[in-house]
C-alpha cells in the first residue's frame, strides 16, 4: 500500500521471478510552488539511496532491542522468506556516500536500468517527475557466463 506522499521502490533481475526485494515507500520530495519539479533521475537514486541506508540503520537498532518474536513478526518473515532471530551482526557500518558513488557507477556501468512507471530512464541528469503512485523499478542485469 502506497501512502499519500510517498513512491513506490522496487527491484527485479533479469530471469527470475521473486522479486530482489519487497517493494517499499520513499517519501516523495518537495515540490516547487509552480507544481514542477527540478530533480533529476541522479537526484531520485541518491534519494532511494539515502531512504534504504536510514531504513537499514533504524532495523540495526530495533533488532537490538528485539528479544522475542511476534506471531506478526513471524509471519512478516514468512512472505519475505527469511525469520531471523536477531542473531546476524548488528554492528554493521554503512557509508551512505560510498553507497550512494556505487549505485551511481552501477548506473554508468549498465549493472542495472530504472524504470519510472514503467518508462526506462537513460540520463542522470535528465528531470524526471513523481507522483504520489508512481513506481521507481530497479532491474539489475545479470551477466552471462564467458561473455
Amino acid at each position: 500500500m502506497v501512502h499519500k506522499n510517498y513512491f513506490t521502490v522496487e527491484g527485479k533481475v533479469i530471469g527470475r521471478r521473486r522479486p530482489l526485494f519487497t517493494d517499499w515507500a520513499v517519501p516523495l520530495p518537495p515540490v516547487e510552488a509552480s507544481g514542477s519539479s527540478s530533480l533529476t533521475l541522479r537526484d531520485l537514486i541518491i534519494a532511494v539511496v539515502r531512504a534504504e541506508v536510514s531504513d537499514f540503520q533504524t532495523r540495526q537498532v530495533e533488532a537490538r532491542l528485539q528479544k522475542i518474536l511476534s506471531a506478526a513478526d513471524i509471519a512478516q518473515g514468512l512472505t519475505q522468506g527469511k525469520v531471523t532471530m536477531g542473531d546476524q551482526d548488528l554492528a554493521q557500518f554503512v557509508d551512505v556516500d560510498a553507497a550512494i558513488d556505487v549505485a551511481i557507477l552501477g548506473f554508468i556501468d549498465g549493472l542495472y536500468y530504472v524504470f519510472l512507471d514503467e518508462v526506462q530512464q537513460e540520463n542522470l541528469d535528465a528531470p524526471v517527475y513523481l507522483k504520489p503512485d508512481s513506481k521507481l523499478m530497479f532491474l539489475r542485469l545479470v551477466a552471462l557466463v564467458g561473455g
